[in-house]
């Protein structure tokens, strides 16, 4: 049925308007300004426990709130998503990004500090589950794997961007200037959210021409699931696909949450570099992984499929060569040498990037009518969980061994999982039978 899809979608002229990369365009941006948020209280961690004397314990507890509200979510966010739909929940969601950051801009001890971090997790949890529904409505399948990419693409890059123009936000206007400005930046995302993201079926510019486009390359139907929300979520949780799709997942979730909060301090603490030279050193694998997702990715991938390659092996292929790269993370656990390190951790982090969005565009693949963002959220569940345990158990790894070799070790013992789950679980990408009414 896939291929006939691409089949029609290659006989049609390719449309003159782009309305679908617009959206596409908007989406990643969100994800962009996502990330803003969130690392606004890393930079802003030493002014705070200055100001409010909260020791590291404390600060340990702010960090973690916005990850469980964060990943507990994602099921009922997802199941929501299906619901209501993308426009109605993602408004309420932008509008929440910036209601956040100042409430904590007006802070006025850990409390309220605290409410504000589980308030922008509840915000942000519709982000990925809800771009990967829109990525399903507004392209055809040969276009999937760049319109992914993009917001995909975007959580790499905010590593590269987003940690130094907060932090120069807050030398100029303080802390709290600091998360007004990170305010304004996400309730002008809101607005903008508000007037141009509309589904495809209520969209007044997208053009005839290019929905029939996106129609004939087998966009994602859009409307309710066949039973209901429980029924659906039910139904899903008993499927192999969902399982298999949310198990490989959440070991490529593992790795990567080790090299965003370790990575710095790894430079650091076991190739004995200074704070500069360790800043340095960590962007370069980000900016390399940034080029991967787009690439290999996005660009790659739709091209294979638009050249006629069986889409299922295509997208199972990429997701399983990136997750192989990945495990070049234990070469970084073998090595002494700085510059090996962060070679060996350039490759492993551009596999990554290169096999997430095929990961993420599979929800919108396989899901039955309705169903997309609900397999979305079992999936980000699974991989926020893996994420909160990794900084926790790489902490427990390098206090007892003084070294990260193990750590690394244990990382790439999980992406082995992970690949074992796309190859024999999750099998073909196709979609799921729909659920009896």
């Amino acid at each position: 049925m896939a291929l006939n899809h691409l089949s029609a979608a290659e006989t049609l002229q390719r449309p003159s308007t782009n309305r679908r990369w617009w959206i596409g365009g908007l989406l990643a941006v969100g994800v962009l300004v996502n990330y803003f948020d969130r690392v606004n209280l890393t930079v802003a961690s030493p002014f705070i426990q200055d100001e409010f004397g909260i020791g590291p314990a404390e600060m340990g507890l702010l960090f973690s709130a916005f990850g469980w509200a964060y990943g507990f979510l994602q099921i009922p966010v997802g199941v929501l998503l299906d619901r209501f739909g993308v426009t109605k929940v993602m408004r309420w969601s932008t509008f929440s990004w910036g209601v956040a950051s100042v409430i904590t801009a007006f802070s006025t001890g850990m409390s309220t500090l605290f409410l504000s971090r589980m308030l922008l997790g509840v915000a942000e949890t519709p982000g990925f589950p809800a771009n990967s529904k829109a990525t399903g409505y507004w392209f055809p399948r040969h276009e999937r794997g760049l319109a992914t990419a993009l917001f995909d693409a975007a959580a790499k890059f905010s590593n590269v961007i987003a940690i130094p123009a907060v932090a120069f936000l807050m030398l100029h206007f303080g802390w709290r200037g600091g998360f007004i400005a990170t305010a304004i930046i996400s309730l002008v995302y809101f607005a903008l959210f508000f007037m141009f993201y509309r589904d495809p079926s209520a969209d007044r510019q997208l053009s005839n021409e290019e929905r029939d486009y996106i129609k004939a390359g087998g966009a994602a139907q859009e409307g309710e699931a066949a039973t209901n929300a429980a029924g659906l979520l039910g139904y899903l949780l008993r499927n192999r696909k969902v399982w298999g799709l949310s198990v490989g997942f959440a070991a490529y979730g593992y790795a990567f949450a080790l090299f965003i909060f370790w990575l710095p301090d790894y430079l650091v603490r076991e190739m004995h570099m200074n704070i500069l030279k360790s800043a340095t050193f960590t962007a370069i694998p980000w900016i390399f992984a940034t080029i991967s997702d787009l690439l290999i990715g996005g660009w790659l991938i739709d091209h294979l499929i638009r050249k006629g390659h069986d889409e299922s092996r295509v997208r199972k292929g990429i997701i399983i060569f990136g997750m192989l790269m990945g495990l070049a993370v234990v070469g970084a656990g073998l090595t002494s040498d700085p510059y090996w390190a962060i070679f060996w951790i350039t490759v492993s982090l551009s596999g990554l990037a290169a096999a997430a969005p095929a990961g993420w565009s599979i929800p919108s693949l396989i899901a039955p009518k309705g169903g997309a963002a609900t397999i979305g959220g079992i999936m980000n569940f699974l991989n926020s969980i893996t994420g909160i345990a990794a900084p926790i158990i790489t902490g427990f790894i390098v206090g007892a061994t003084q070294s990260f070799s193990r750590a690394f070790i244990l990382a790439g013992v999980m992406l082995a999982i992970g690949i074992l789950s796309y190859v024999f679980v999750l099998g073909r990408i196709e979609p799921i039978p729909e659920p009896k009414a």
